[in-house]
């Protein structure tokens, strides 16, 4: 992710200017500062690349061998499109990085970080979803059964229509403005147009949205889950581990993707955090440059590891669904055969009250005869 500009300090998403210091003597020798910034885009370059592949392979694997499952389907693809955006800005970050100097215009200022959280928000609400459905479907299975994919679809929906209500704010915080340096040369620099109390009230806000909220919203649904599976495995028998072992397998995979997120972005917010309300924390250049780089290098590692959660989480919901039909088609084998032995039995039934129908009849005749 891009780091977010300190407000009243004129600065560009992700470059080494990104401090909360000025420049001073301790500054970065250029042959260091060169090499930290060509690690920096080497890395995020590969990044890029190995990124884009996981998840275009994702979609290509859910679009062949995943419409049959509904809910899956449509929240790993929205969740596969959200990583998809987000490190299409890589190139920009990594120009960036290089020229020192942005060049990509004051709306493209505006984009970077709007697209940052944006699908910041689209994959950590989407992933919500996941587990309350997960939840439901342990819960109130038959509640579930009954929600068709339009409904999925319009869940998916509304995660980014409110992910994009979350962002609209940005798209008004940052504008570009230009500088000249010792040299000559202009410097532009997306910078900052609110004051600082008010952008310190945006970036709480958007870190209760992102990781607080969130968090204890899953953290209350996993921990109900935990307490159902308990007692399911007291109750049920070991006959059906299997068909529960592979559910509960998809519980943890989602679980998995979560607490990857969170380790992802939750440095990146806390280091946004101590910028804003520790204004006496000093810190050299470099420092600072090396934790900017290295956050933004984590919050980017996330939608490059999610292409390999997301293909294990597909195998083992599969699995989990031929289990549940296997079951299916075991209780329905066993109730045809159930109703297939009672038929004789009634043949016998019916057999036996037409043998006493005519002996009754017969002693009935000779009755009558004797009369």
């Amino acid at each position: 992710m891009c780091m977010l500009p300190p407000a009243r300090d004129n600065m560009y998403p992700n470059s080494s200017e990104n401090l909360t210091v000025s420049d001073s003597p301790s500054s970065l020798r250029a042959k260091d500062e060169l090499m930290l910034t060509s690690a920096f885009g080497t890395v995020l370059s590969f990044m890029c690349v190995a990124g884009l592949a996981g998840n275009v392979y994702t979609l290509v694997l859910m679009c062949q061998s995943m419409r049959s499952a509904a809910s899956m389907y449509i929240y790993i693809v929205s969740l596969a499109l959200a990583d998809l955006l987000y490190l299409s800005t890589i190139p920009f970050i990594v120009c960036t990085s290089l020229a020192k100097s942005w060049y990509f215009g004051d709306l493209g200022c505006r984009l970077l970080l709007s697209l940052d959280l944006l699908t910041m928000h689209a994959s950590i609400f989407t992933l919500t979803v996941m587990c309350t459905e997960r939840y439901l479907a342990v819960v109130k299975p038959l509640a579930m059964v009954k929600r068709s994919q339009g409904y999925r679809k319009a869940m998916a929906g509304a995660v980014w229509l409110l992910s994009l209500f979350l962002t609209l704010p940005v798209t008004s915080m940052v504008n570009l403005q230009e500088s000249r340096r010792e040299n000559g040369t202009v410097r532009r620099m997306c910078a900052p147009t609110w004051t600082g109390q008010t952008y310190t009230i945006y970036l709480t806000v958007l870190f209760n949205t992102s990781i607080v909220a969130p968090g204890v919203i899953i953290g209350f649904l996993y921990t109900q889950l935990a307490r159902t599976y308990l007692q399911s495995q007291r109750n049920t028998l070991s006959k059906r581990g299997n068909s529960r072992s592979s559910k509960q397998r998809v519980v943890l995979m989602i679980f998995g993707i979560v607490v990857v997120f969170w380790a992802c972005f939750l440095p990146f917010w806390v280091w946004q955090l101590i910028r804003l309300y520790c204004k006496s924390l000093k810190l050299t250049r470099r420092t600072v440059t090396c934790i900017n780089y290295l956050m933004t290098c984590l919050t980017y590692s996330n939608s490059c590891i999610n292409p390999f959660l997301y293909t294990l989480l597909t195998k083992n919901y599969k699995e989990y669904m031929k289990n549940k039909q296997r079951h299916f088609q075991r209780s329905a084998s066993a109730s045809f055969k159930r109703h297939a032995s009672l038929r004789p039995s009634l043949k016998s039934i019916s057999s036996c009250n037409q043998t006493s129908n005519s002996s009754e009849s017969i002693a009935m005749g000779h009755l009558k005869g004797s009369k």
